[in-house]
């Protein structure tokens, strides 16, 4: 029955779709849990601080090595060599993982040794002792790139021959692994579980795929060729695409190192009150855009338009049905779902209402960002990494001007800072900064979202310009019904003294009644509608 369950294939997109979006609801189920023993042990301090900037390069490495690689070129061009002879196809996947894991080995070892030069690069705002803990912890966590590195190259081929659902339930094994690290690890080794935790996670995201991996006809020979024609053009496609991810990775370094000078917890608070949006873009875009792009890319290379332009205009209003009130519901409900999430042990009431405020903003980000997950998709299924590339290069430099200024006027008294502080209703905490780089990162979402979409469009006409308005304005109508119903709920929960918001019981009764009555009210309003997208959802239960 195991080895059934995890050689599983998937092969209806709709049902593959909402397979991965159940694992990585599971995983981000996980995810919050993880985050909320976290922000209980060590608050929103410098414990945190350290440890989401140890992350930092050890993440850049995975992506310019590894997932510019999976996302942009080793599911085509496997894909290619299958349909032709599986040998062939089996000779340049073990090419590329011995290549790639030679590769990780050497600079993840180099940059063990010069770790504590590179955490003054990253956070020169820490102290000294700060400092020397990350560089502690970021040597551990170097392994994690090459662990990772190999085992999402397996993910990719194993999408290949449609088996999403182990796929999916690596992150699951990779949260509980850090899990374990926080529960077991920490108070044994302290803060440096938490980087073991990160490497135990990583052993059981590869450990939970090398059965299917083997099951699909994978088996190692000690191969190293490097003039192999597909690994040169996996090189070729990746190259642009890791430039492009590395960019990302380099405006988040950059989040880090600003946030580094601001008030002890800012990196906490930044990374805590992102995790949320970011665990919702991967159930909702990531599973869409990972279960629709080997068909993209099949559409593509069959050089069939009318399938192409079917299947990305259905997944991006998809994505919007259901990223757009998911967003809006974060940002009414945003304190409720912190003091419900985080609000235990050494996590004040500061920084609770700090972290919500950083919440709801990046609430308001979270279509544009799931959008920008699905375009660059769509791009790569084309053969064209250049353009996601070259946008997310010009948006991050962007990202990094408008965080600079948006903190100094956030540092300030003035107008800009009354209205923020009155808006998210901060008034009497002492430093708000850290919205400046919130506020900076939705913002870019937003346009980087609309770059992509408009080069889309003009490159490929991708979808019917009066048929797409007319489903987003329904979405827009629905969601505003949908406010408007939490709205009332929440507020008329409190008046009638139905609930006690100085309770835990209060809170959550006042989360859920609310988000309850938001999405039915958005649901009832896109079924009085008419709308097309309602059906979608439906058939993503259906395997046909």
């Amino acid at each position: 029955m195991l080895k059934k369950l995890l050689t599983a294939q998937t092969k209806s997109i709709g049902f593959a779709s909402a397979i991965l979006a159940f694992f990585y609801v599971c995983s981000a189920a996980l995810g919050m849990l993880r985050d909320h023993l976290l922000a209980g042990r060590f608050g929103a301090g410098n414990e945190l601080d350290v440890y989401y900037a140890a992350f930092t390069i050890p993440d850049l490495i995975a992506l310019l090595l590894v997932l510019g690689a999976v996302s942009a070129a080793i599911i085509p061009i496997f894909s290619g060599y299958l349909i032709k002879r599986e040998d062939e196809a089996w000779e340049y996947a073990t090419n590329l993982l011995n290549i790639f894991l030679l590769c990780l080995i050497v600079v993840c070892g180099i940059l063990i040794i010069f770790a504590p030069w590179l955490v003054k690069f990253t956070v020169p705002g820490f102290s000294p002792e700060k400092q020397a803990a990350c560089a502690m912890l970021m040597r551990i966590m170097f392994l994690s790139p090459i662990i990772l590195g190999i085992s999402n190259i397996m993910s990719g081929i194993l999408q290949v021959f449609h088996r999403f659902l182990v796929t999916a339930l690596a992150p699951v094994m990779y949260n509980i692994g850090i899990i374990f690290g926080v529960i077991f690890f920490v108070p044994m080794f302290g803060i440096t579980g938490l980087a073991l935790g990160v490497v135990l996670g990583g052993l059981l995201h590869i450990g939970i795929q090398i059965p299917a991996f083997v099951y699909s006809g994978f088996h190692y020979k000690p191969l190293f060729n490097f003039n192999h024609p597909g690994v040169i053009k996996t090189l070729k496609l990746m190259v642009p695409r890791s430039l492009g991810l590395g960019a990302g990775q380099i405006n988040a370094i950059v989040t880090t190192a600003i946030a580094s000078t601001l008030t002890a917890g800012s990196v906490g608070v930044f990374n805590l009150a992102s995790n949320l949006p970011n665990l919702l873009v991967t159930v909702v875009a990531a599973s869409l855009s990972t279960a629709i792009f080997p068909s993209l890319s099949a559409a593509y290379s069959k050089e069939n338009k009318t399938e192409f332009e079917r299947k990305f205009s259905g997944a991006f209003l998809h994505l919007i049905f259901i990223a757009l009130p998911a967003g809006v519901l974060v940002f009414l409900l945003r304190a409720q779902i912190i003091r419900v999430w985080l609000g235990s042990g050494r996590f004040g009431w500061e920084d609770t209402r700090l972290t919500a405020a950083c919440l709801g903003v990046f609430g308001l980000g979270l279509c544009f960002q799931g959008l920008i997950f699905l375009l660059s998709k769509t791009f790569y299924a084309a053969h064209n990494t250049k353009i996601p590339a070259i946008v997310s290069a010009v948006t991050v430099a962007f990202n990094i001007a408008l965080s600079f200024f948006l903190v100094w006027l956030l540092n300030g008294q003035g107008v800009f800072f009354g209205v923020v502080e009155s808006w998210l209703k901060l008034k009497g905490v002492a430093d708000i900064s850290v919205i400046g780089l919130v506020l900076a990162f939705s913002i870019t979402g937003l346009i980087e979202s609309m770059m992509l979409l408009f080069l889309l469009y003009k490159n490929y006409k991708t979808f019917r310009m009066r048929h797409a308005g007319r489903s987003i304005a329904k979405m827009l109508v629905s969601t505003i019904v949908m406010a408007v119903a939490i709205l009332v709920v929440r507020w008329g929960l409190v008046y009638l003294n139905i609930v006690q918001l100085e309770t835990f019981v209060g809170v959550f009764s006042q989360l859920v009644i609310s988000a309850i009555a938001g999405v039915a009210a958005y649901l009832g309003t896109a079924f009085l509608l008419k709308s097309s997208e309602l059906e979608r959802v439906r058939g993503l239960l259906s395997r046909h």
